[in-house]
């Protein structure tokens, strides 16, 4: 007889039979990106809001070479353009309800400017020559964020606070893809799970980061399936399908107010542009792809289904745009227009009860104009 037969030899139990804690199948994305224009869903779609969607698709896109305009004539420091990724930029200000917060990227002026913001204010920043340019909390658009996914974090405490004090907000928060690799991106979407937070994630993939592929950043199947590692839903949508991307956020926000939690949207879009007005996009793409992602164009995909539908005409088409133009005009205008700077503008909103430190160098700067004979 063996030692351990002596003894007793331990014979372990099997271990207990496991089970998640939440079914992952309804929260892994679709297979394809979601697509409303050019299938039979088109059919039941509203034609006024379609035809609002349009609207502002036009107007978006006139904004876009108008402001990329104005940066080669030096009255812009830098702009990163959103040109046909408006159906993103359109449909996320449109989804949200007055009382609802947007948290846009740099990249995200377009969406201000269609949730209503003035779109020289929206542009006041990347002038250079003020804090944001805006109230947020008038305008329930938090600050232009350029560090990447810094704003996620801030959307879901924003909207946890919100749901502690029983006010029904949600906040759609705005990144690339390039953001998502950001620790930022973890700590916000794991939160906002864990919490439940009434928040809308919306990813706009174009495909690169600056110049680095979506290849080199992840071996996700979709940035969307990152979702259910933490226990939201994660849905695909073509984003430069308007009408798609206006339906899955609006039912996305639809959930979170229900109390459902947050999820996350990654729409499949494209940067036509570059970067920004100081990137070589040359460098890192051929014409061949960018041609080949103007065919799919969101602004001449609605117009197709529209007159296609007879829900648009001409008179229709011409009035949009005269809009736009319109629209471009005011702001060329304006921004043409030398802004009044006043240095003492420093000190103001940055803290609601000012430093020591901060009161110390306001007086040193009040002294320094009053040395030169400057009244402020």
């Amino acid at each position: 007889m063996t030692v351990m037969e002596q003894r007793g030899a331990y014979r372990p139990s099997p271990p207990p039979a496991w089970q998640p804690r939440t079914d992952p199948a309804p929260l892994l994305p679709n297979d394809e990106p979601y697509r409303v224009l050019g299938t039979a869903a088109a059919a039941e779609a509203d034609p006024a809001l379609l035809r609002r969607l349009y609207a502002e698709l036009v107007r978006g896109r006139r904004y876009n070479t108008q402001a990329t305009a104005l940066t080669k004539q030096g009255r812009l420091a830098v702009y990163p353009s959103s040109t046909g990724q408006e159906a993103c930029e359109v449909a996320a200000a449109l989804a949200l309800t007055d009382r609802d917060w947007l948290f846009p990227s740099y990249r995200d002026t377009l969406a201000a400017v269609a949730r209503g913001l003035d779109p020289v204010q929206a542009l006041t920043l990347l002038r250079g020559d003020w804090h944001t340019g805006y109230d947020p909390r008038e305008h329930r658009v938090a600050p232009l964020c350029t560090p990447l996914a810094t704003q996620l974090p801030h959307a879901v405490g924003l909207a946890h606070a919100a749901r502690l004090k029983g006010d029904d907000v949600v906040a759609l928060a705005m990144v690339g893809d390039g953001g998502t690799s950001e620790g930022d991106f973890h700590e916000a979407l794991n939160f906002a799970a864990v919490w439940q937070a009434p928040v809308v994630f919306l990813v706009q993939n174009n495909g690169f980061a600056i110049s680095v592929p979506l290849a080199k950043q992840t071996a996700a199947p979709s940035l969307a399936h990152k979702a259910v590692g933490y226990g939201m839903p994660g849905r695909l949508v073509d984003g430069n399908d308007a009408a798609a991307v206006h339906e899955v956020l609006t039912a996305a926000v639809r959930h979170a107010r229900a109390g459902g939690g947050p999820t996350l949207v990654e729409a499949i879009t494209y940067r036509v542009d570059a970067h920004t007005n100081a990137d070589d996009a040359t460098r890192y793409r051929g014409d061949a792809e960018v041609e080949t992602w103007r065919g799919h164009d969101p602004i001449a995909l609605l117009e197709h289904e529209l007159t296609e539908r007879g829900h648009l005409d001409e008179a229709g088409i011409g009035a949009a745009r005269d809009a736009a133009e319109t629209m471009a005009a005011d702001l060329r205008a304006r921004m043409n227009q030398d802004p009044v700077l006043d240095p003492m503008d420093l000190f103001a909103h940055v803290y609601a009860e000012p430093t020591p430190q901060l009161r110390e160098q306001q007086a040193q700067l009040a002294a320094e104009l009053a040395a030169e004979g400057d009244p402020r």
